[in-house]
């Protein structure tokens, strides 16, 4: 990418500060968010976070080069011009969307935001794009994808900060991208990430509790997923969720609606599903036929509806667009199974919240002849209210519930376990029996495989893709998919 440079006096235009601190001149040569990064001729924004404030870094920038500062509250001692601003990340996306040559005018871009399914459906989004004929990029909590690049999501943000996303647009631009798929997440939308995306289209799959240790309420977690499609003149609504009738009344103009049980512009009726995959008919007002997806479970279906709604909106022939949902791929940790020839199944899946587990347990149920297994904890320093119910459903739908380790960071990780094992407990789970506590993950996904006879199922849940686990603020290197093929090779399986 070439070198960009602008005037302080421009960019403190766009800024439009409150107030400023010495006289803007100069020319800028990069804008940081981070002390670290900052070069010669920098611009640095500080910006407060849940454990550092950028207010805190701004000498430290100031050393490093920073040739003027952006805050929320004028510093004594700063030898640079600072510009004093209501909120932090707002300028900053401003900066980044003008710095970077406002990439997303120059994009479809589609919004995805929901509790679950925004990885799938934004995977699925892509794959359809393509096939009819588009150039997408993709943004998101696996990959990112530009031009004909993939690269896989190490850093456990699912909405980067605006100035790499609004970077990532550029680059997409470049890259001759003509459009992009993102996951915008509740934290992305509320921190204004997204600000300055310019959303065409957006998509929101469903609504449980979840992230109530940043929004506080349910209340505000909702209306954090409600700006996305408050911002895009196309909305697109799940007709079966419990806060369809809220979203619906806060789209800013054309929604298009798809359910299952709820009467929708695109429905799915005659669903037939296997291990290998579901089938249905839609009926839309453009075209009715059979789809098929090779992913099982009825919130995959949703999640393929949502897609075809995105085709509808796009004005795509349909027929042609539930094609790419028969040859999906699939996404890396959703419902995929691990095969080293045991005579039982192994899943491993991303679910990490109660609803999400019910979904997924419920799907399996079915295709399970002997017992289900499930194997989960919960994320330290997130929303503690789903730990128990977590445990509780785990203790209702499945036979055997181990409860294990899940990235407690700075928490008391057997606090948190007994959290949800005591669900586990009130659902009528019997430690010892039915119940095992087991915070090393690897020893519980071995006790698990262990424990599993043919024709039972275990579900590898809360992880998914990840590829870490993070124990205070350290990332041990970590994958859920990997620890299954080495336990069962432990236990005598081995596919190779």
């Amino acid at each position: 990418m070439s070198e960009r440079r602008m005037g302080l006096g421009a960019l403190t235009d766009v800024i439009a500060p409150e107030r400023v601190s010495g006289i803007p001149i100069g020319e800028v040569r990069a804008l940081a968010c981070d002390s670290r990064s900052v070069e010669p001729g920098a611009l640095f924004f500080a910006v407060p976070g849940v454990h550092v404030d950028g207010h805190e870094y701004v000498s430290a920038a100031v050393e490093n080069g920073a040739m003027g500062v952006v805050v929320e509250r004028e510093l004594e001692g700063v030898t640079v011009p600072q510009l004093v601003v209501d909120r932090s990340r707002r300028a900053l996306a401003d900066a980044a969307d003008e710095w970077f040559g406002r990439p997303s005018e120059r994009l479809t871009v589609i919004g995805v935001t929901g509790t679950d399914g925004k990885s799938t459906v934004a995977s699925l989004a892509t794959e359809m794009l393509t096939l009819c004929g588009r150039r997408p990029g993709q943004i998101g909590t696996v990959w990112t994808t530009i031009g004909d690049t993939w690269l896989p999501n190490d850093q456990r943000t699912t909405t980067p900060e605006a100035l790499e996303l609004q970077e990532q647009l550029r680059r997409m631009v470049e890259a001759d991208n003509d459009a992009v798929v993102m996951e915008a997440t509740s934290h992305g939308l509320a921190l204004e990430r997204t600000r300055n995306c310019r959303f065409d289209i957006g998509v929101i799959t469903n609504l449980t509790s979840e992230h109530l240790e940043f929004h506080g309420t349910l209340d505000i977690y909702r209306a954090a997923k409600a700006r996305l499609i408050e911002e895009a003149p196309i909305a697109i609504l799940n007709a079966d969720d419990a806060s369809f009738v809220y979203f619906r009344e806060r789209a800013r103009d054309r929604v298009i609606t798809y359910g299952i049980d709820a009467e929708a512009d695109l429905r799915a009726a005659h669903l037939v599903a296997d291990a290998a995959g579901t089938w249905f008919h839609l009926e839309s007002p453009r075209w009715q036929g059979s789809v098929r997806i090779p992913m099982p479970g009825r919130f995959n279906v949703s999640n393929a509806l949502a897609t075809l709604a995105v085709g509808e909106a796009l004005g795509f022939d349909l027929e042609h667009a539930a094609q790419a949902l028969n040859d999906t791929l699939g996404v890396p940790g959703r419902m995929q199974q691990i095969d080293a020839g045991q005579p039982f199944a192994v899943v491993v899946d991303y679910a990490h919240t109660a609803d999400a587990l019910v979904k997924v347990l419920r799907t399996l149920r079915p295709l399970t002849a002997g017992q289900l297994i499930a194997v989960f904890g919960s994320a330290g320093e997130r929303d503690a209210t789903k730990r128990a119910p977590m445990g509780r459903v785990a203790g209702e739908l499945a036979d055997v519930v181990v409860v294990t380790d899940e990235d407690p960071r700075l928490e008391d990780p057997r606090a948190i376990n007994e959290a949800i094992a005591d669900g586990a407990r009130v659902a009528g789970a019997t430690e010892g029996q039915s119940l095992f506590i087991i915070g090393d993950r690897r020893e519980a996904i071995a006790h698990a495989i262990g424990l599993a006879r043919e024709g039972d199922v275990i579900l590898l849940a809360g992880k998914g893709h990840e590829s870490s686990i993070i124990y205070g603020t350290e990332k041990r290197p970590w994958d859920d998919r990997e620890a299954a093929r080495e336990a069962l090779g432990a236990a005598g399986w081995d596919a190779s």
